[in-house]
């Protein structure tokens, strides 16, 4: 089997693919984040999810650079970014974000999240106000009371290796809440768990690519990159009763569902003042993999 040279998945290979944008480091709330950053215009930080880095808006990002600052950022715990023992709750996260928006010397931003990045874009517009003009989230909220009664067991006679919009099987919530043992089983295997990932929540599987998969694989396919992906999802319980006490956002606020739409619409029609609401029509979870120039259309129109 072909192996893509390791050379092409480093930060300096892939940036090298999008002329135009550089890598960047900062050292903020005592740790370094990775950021890639280009264009021009107001700032618009990018927020990925698991499992992937600031590749994953690779499509978009030469896009939205014509009329924006475009900063994709590596949050706590991914690809080149550090990954500390503790500090995986999103609100924690939120503040990394924060930390490094005053040291590119911006005083307000447009965030964009998509998956985790989703959960720390919303948590950065409820710390942080005063910092987000306009808050998008893509396809899935802050964690909330209603995440406690997630059922881990499918429902009978529901499919299970394709996303059923209505009945979701998200065993990976449970799975990644265990400490030390993933690390150990997955170890030169992530492959096989990204895989699957993909397989289940994308509608057009082609949409993240070998070379992609390869990226992704590179940035977790260690036992720190295992342990900090894993510990997004143990922070969860805090998460849930940070989220006890947020009131509703009051910037401009767009939410573009996948098959977590009806989700994404319950919690932000009582999280968000100012609610535009759209479906990803034809699109699976990778929303900016599957749907890059529907989506960026949509947010620039959103942030105009």
């Amino acid at each position: 089997m072909e192996t893509t040279p390791l050379h092409d998945l480093n930060d300096a290979g892939l940036v090298k693919k999008l002329p135009g944008f550089s890598n960047g480091y900062a050292t903020v709330n005592g740790i370094k984040l990775h950021y890639v950053i280009g264009g021009g215009g107001k700032p618009l930080v990018l927020l990925p999810g698991w499992p992937q880095t600031w590749w994953s808006y690779r499509a978009m990002m030469p896009i939205l650079a014509k009329k924006y600052e475009v900063i994709a950022v590596d949050i706590r715990g991914m690809g080149g970014s550090d990954k500390p023992a503790e500090g995986y709750d999103k609100k924690t996260m939120a503040a990394d974000i924060y930390e490094l928006i005053r040291q590119l010397g911006y005083q307000q931003v447009f965030i964009v999240g998509h998956d985790i990045g989703s959960m720390v874009a919303f948590s950065f517009a409820a710390n942080h106000p005063d910092a987000a003009l306009k808050l998008v989230m893509l396809d899935i909220p802050h964690p909330d009371e209603s995440w406690l009664s997630i059922p881990m067991i499918p429902a009978p006679g529901k499919i299970t290796d394709k996303i059923d919009e209505d009945h979701a099987f998200q065993w990976w919530f449970a799975f990644h809440q265990v400490k030390g043992l993933p690390e150990e089983l997955m170890l030169g295997r992530v492959h096989l768990e990204h895989d699957w990932i993909f397989h289940y929540l994308l509608y057009d599987e082609t949409a993240v690519s070998r070379f992609d998969r390869a990226v992704y694989v590179h940035a977790y396919d260690h036992k720190d990159g295992i342990r900090a992906g894993n510990a997004w999802y143990q922070a969860f319980g805090q998460d849930i009763e940070d989220d006890r006490g947020y009131q509703a956002v009051e910037m401009p606020v767009l939410g573009i569902g996948g098959p977590a739409h009806k989700r994404l619409q319950a919690y932000l029609s009582r999280k968000a003042s100012h609610l535009t609401l759209l479906k990803a029509e034809g699109s699976g979870h990778f929303i900016p993999e599957e749907k890059p120039a529907e989506t960026a259309a949509q947010i620039i129109d959103f942030l105009q």
